[in-house]
Formats: C-alpha cells, structure tokens, sequence
C-alpha cells in the first residue's frame, strides 16, 4: 500500500528541486524528506533518487510514480468530496491564502459572506505571494488560493491544481503630481519607456506583471529602485524618485502626492487573478462554497474596475467609469 503522504513529499521535491527546499516548503527537515523518500522508494521497489554529489535527481521510475501519483491524489481529494455526503456539510475547516491585494479586495469579503451563510464553517486566511500559494496548495496547507497568473504560474493544464478565472484588474500608471504626463487622462505604457522605474524585487508576482506589461510595449523598465509594499512605492513616487504601474485594486495611500493615469492600448495591460484550489477538491463541500463566494465578489466588478479608495468600497463603486486619482 502506497503511503499518499510519501507520495506528496516527492510531488512536493518535484516542484522545488531540493530537498532543502522541499523540507522548508513542508516543514519538516531535510533529513525527514529524505527518509521519507527512502521508505517510498522501499514501498514501490525501485529507487526514485540519484546522489550527484550534494545534490539529488529524480530517477525515470520517479517520473513515472509522479505521473501516477498526480491521478491518485485527484481521486483522493474527489473521494473526500463522495465522503462529505456522510457528514454535516455546512461544517469544517476551510483554508483561504492569497497575495495581500486579491486577499484584502476578494477573499475577505468572500469570507464575510461564507460565515454570514455558513456560520459552522471555521474560516482560516493566510497571506502570501502567488508561488507560495501553489506550494502551501501543494503540501495541503491551504484549500483555496487567490493568485495572479504569471509567466512561472503552472499552466492551466496541470494535472496538480485546478484554476478558474477571476477577474482581470486593470494597471494603472503612478507618476509623481509634477510629471509631464500627469494631466493626461491616459496614456500608452511606451510613453513612460524612459523613466526611472520602481519595482519589486525577488519572486514578487507584480515584478513579472510589470516586467511582462512593458515587454509588450516595447522596452525594458530603467529600474532604480525596489520596493514590494505600496506604501513604499507611492512614498518613491511622491517624491519624484521614479514612477511605477499599480494594480487598480490596490488603493493609493491617502494624501499621496501622485496622480493615477489609466493605460490605453490593446490589450490594456492588466494582471489576470484565479481561483486555484488542488484538482478533484472542487467539489468538497466547504471549497465548492469558498469557490462560489469568491464568484459572488468578482462578478459585480467589471472588466475595468474602477481605482478604489478604501477596499470595502470597491464593490459599491464598481459601476462608475474609471477616472483618475490625484493627491
């Protein structure tokens, strides 16, 4: 009988390449992944890693126990959705992560609403960038995660998740309120192509968006400074440090001397936020109603939403046309 758990770690060594990684992904140490690893390989009867000096590599009989261990888990996870039909379904523990914006603008009130409609649910969210969401999905930490959808995202075909679209939130320019292109109503991205530039550092996901958004439009951000936090990127802007794209539902700090121009263009750029929950887990009582509430948020919001102030009025103003916000 194969251990699923076993089974996970490997799936999870797979996904990081390391077993350092892939301990401080499932917290454990990497003297317990590998153990772990050595009694799957006793339990199917072939070895599953090669020692290359200090590092491992996945043997063929590994990536074939992984093709086969993607299928059990599916079966596994929709196996726990047959089960719940035994048990009280409005009940249970139901795990939400999501990166700080899509958690703040679409889990928060998705969950407000599930303990008002479910008050037996117990509701847990977790804060964290879109690749930690695949992992802590990955290692059965979360049951639900709020992602943008990046270049590095697994694609939508992935046998080991199940994403289903959001909504896609606009990018808006940020300038500081003295810039050439402050008055504009909107602009092309291109126009800004020789700016200082202010972008996140590392994995970030926005560090992608916006390095994919100005790729389409033609050029290379100059990039003088790294901030993740937006109260840090507007501080930069405000004073006339660089200028940066932000997401439409991130709000501006109030009193910030910038101005918020929409973008023109076609495509307008925008990052793509989904749902993604691991596959056969869909239909599982609690995610099958994290997932609908999270539906119940997004769809008022139209495809250009509107640049919010505070984040519980996004949804009121979702009907208004896009404008600008000075400070």
């Amino acid at each position: 009988m194969i251990d699923l758990r076993r089974l996970q770690v490997l799936r999870v060594l797979h996904q990081h390449g390391t077993v350092t990684a892939a301990a401080a992904a499932l917290n454990l140490t990497p003297s317990a992944v590998s153990q772990q690893i050595r009694q799957l390989s006793r339990d199917v009867g072939v070895e599953l890693l090669l020692h290359e000096g200090r590092r491992v590599r996945l043997t063929p009989a590994a990536h074939t126990l992984l093709a086969h261990a993607d299928t059990l888990r599916t079966q596994w996870e929709r196996a726990l959705g047959d089960l719940a039909a035994h048990k009280d379904a409005q009940a249970g523990l139901l795990r939400f992560c999501g990166f700080p914006t899509g958690l703040a603008a679409l889990v928060v009130p998705a969950a407000s609403r599930l303990r008002a409609a479910h008050p037996r649910l117990d509701l847990r969210m977790m804060e964290a960038d879109a690749h930690q969401c695949f992992d802590l999905l990955l290692t059965g930490d979360a049951d639900i995660a709020v992602v943008v959808v990046t270049p590095d995202a697994p694609p939508l075909d992935d046998a080991r998740f199940d994403q289903r679209p959001l909504v896609n939130d606009p990018l808006d320019l940020v300038v500081p309120v003295d810039h050439p292109l402050a008055d504009r109503e909107s602009v092309e991205l291109a126009e800004a192509a020789c700016d200082d530039w202010i972008v996140p550092v590392g994995e970030a996901s926005h560090r992608q968006v916006i390095l994919a958004a100005c790729a389409a439009a033609g050029f290379a951000p100059r990039i003088t400074h790294n901030a993740k936090e937006w109260p840090a990127v507007i501080a930069l802007v405000s004073n006339g440090f660089g200028i940066c794209l932000i997401p439409r539902l991130a709000p501006l700090p109030a009193h910030s001397a910038v101005v918020r121009i929409p973008l023109s263009g076609d495509p307008t750029p925008a990052r793509r936020i989904a749902s993604c929950v691991r596959r056969g887990s869909h239909d599982q009582p609690a995610i099958a109603h994290g997932l609908a509430a999270l539906d119940e948020v997004a769809r008022p919001l139209p495809p250009e939403l509107v640049p919010p102030g505070p984040i519980e009025e996004i949804i009121r103003a979702a009907a208004q046309p896009p404008h600008r916000h000075s400070g």
